[in-house]
């Protein structure tokens, strides 16, 4: 009895050195019983001693660093983080450093794009992870930064898009705006499952709105590298604007982070299970950027199919009875354009509402989400 409570006390204070050091940036991994659990599940007791001799997350430390700090052997320390490195919860850099990452954003997509876990842990995982989006008020999270930007659907420029001539011509469609940019400059894409929707499918309470298969669109080598792992589906240019378009279909949302260069990705989003999207609609947190479009709605041609107000991620979108009319409530629309992508009849479309440029790159520390991503891949 005693020595099983001392026991704890040890392994608890090891779980909360560790805790204390997943933190880049504005990214940190809250105290909370629920993060605690999380970390037990990666990571059992002689890994969790060696990872408390780590730097803070982001940092690298070599092999001959942990021997000296921690006593052990080299062949111990890397028979230890072997495991770890297999699961996606430790990032191995070059033939001997090694770093840590938060649990999320972080750990989280690489582990669940893998799978390389037992399925018992990957469950234990999930249902965590999942207790964690639905109840994101419960942790501390920073909103000095915004993770994702909604972009707009495919042939938004052609179809959707409202622009007055008369208006300076920088009010004019930019090209981080539109999904269609992105596809047109890139030539090789992947697709992965969704990681919310499939952490919701494995802790059983699947998305009624799209399977996990309509998942994330990677876009330049960071799409060869998921092929090439194993992780992810090759898509020509033509199946992944086809893609797109059955995304667009089902109500989801193109949410991506673009960074300089040529790798990016799409996340297409819902709003019940993802984790940026439902922390914006149901806790009003402020870690998703709404774009610089909003919908403009025609009463002359809308037949009131209410189309609309289903397919709405944010439920911004109401059918007002007593009126016959269609209401849009621009305070929770993020100007996504799925509202306007499933109008047969055109009668709403996008009009430009501001310039705003979002960063590019969400800096986590000195890293992107992608590289953080690819350190824990690779």
């Amino acid at each position: 009895m005693f020595m099983t409570e001392a026991k704890l006390k040890v392994e608890t204070d090891y779980y909360e050195i560790v805790r204390q050091k997943l933190k880049v940036g504005p990214i940190a991994a809250p105290k909370h019983e629920k993060v605690y659990e999380l970390m037990k599940v990666f990571w059992d007791e002689d890994t969790i001693k060696l990872l408390s001799h780590f730097p803070n997350a982001g940092q690298e430390i070599s092999v001959d660093e942990l021997a000296e700090k921690s006593g052990l052997e080299q062949k111990e320390i890397k028979k230890i983080l072997k495991k770890a490195v297999e699961r996606r919860t430790l990032a191995k850099i070059g033939a001997k450093s090694y770093t840590l990452h938060p649990l999320l954003p972080g750990v989280f997509e690489p582990y669940f794009i893998s799978r390389k876990d037992t399925e018992e842990n990957l469950k234990k995982a999930a249902k965590i992870y999942r207790y964690m989006i639905k109840n994101a008020n419960e942790f501390e999270i920073n909103q000095d930064f915004q993770l994702l930007n909604p972009i707009l659907p495919f042939e938004a420029t052609e179809k959707l898009i409202i622009i007055d001539e008369t208006v300076d011509t920088k009010s004019k469609v930019l090209p981080f705006e539109v999904v269609e940019e992105m596809i047109n400059k890139n030539e090789y894409f992947s697709v992965t499952p969704c990681q919310c929707r499939l952490v919701a499918k494995l802790s059983g309470e699947p998305c009624e709105i799209a399977a996990d298969d309509l998942g994330c669109l990677q876009v330049g080598p960071s799409a060869q590298a998921i092929v090439s792992l194993g992780f992810g589906r090759a898509l020509t240019k033509e199946e992944a604007i086809e893609f797109l378009k059955k995304t667009e279909k089902a109500g989801l949302i193109h949410n991506a982070e673009i960074e300089s260069g040529d790798h990016g990705f799409i996340c297409n989003c819902c709003s019940c299970h993802c984790g940026v999207v439902s922390s914006r609609k149901n806790f009003q947190l402020n870690i998703q950027k709404p774009s610089n479009y909003k919908p403009q709605h025609n009463p002359e041609i809308c037949v009131k199919c209410k189309i609309c107000v289903k397919k709405c991620p944010m439920e911004a979108i109401f059918y007002q009875e007593a009126d016959d009319k269609i209401v849009i409530n621009l305070d929770l629309c993020i100007g996504c354009g799925v509202c306007a992508a499933n109008c047969k009849k055109n009668a709403l479309l996008m009009k430009k509402v501001s310039n705003e440029i979002p960063d590019k790159e969400h800096k986590f520390g000195n890293k992107t989400f992608q590289e953080i991503v690819r350190e824990l891949l690779l």
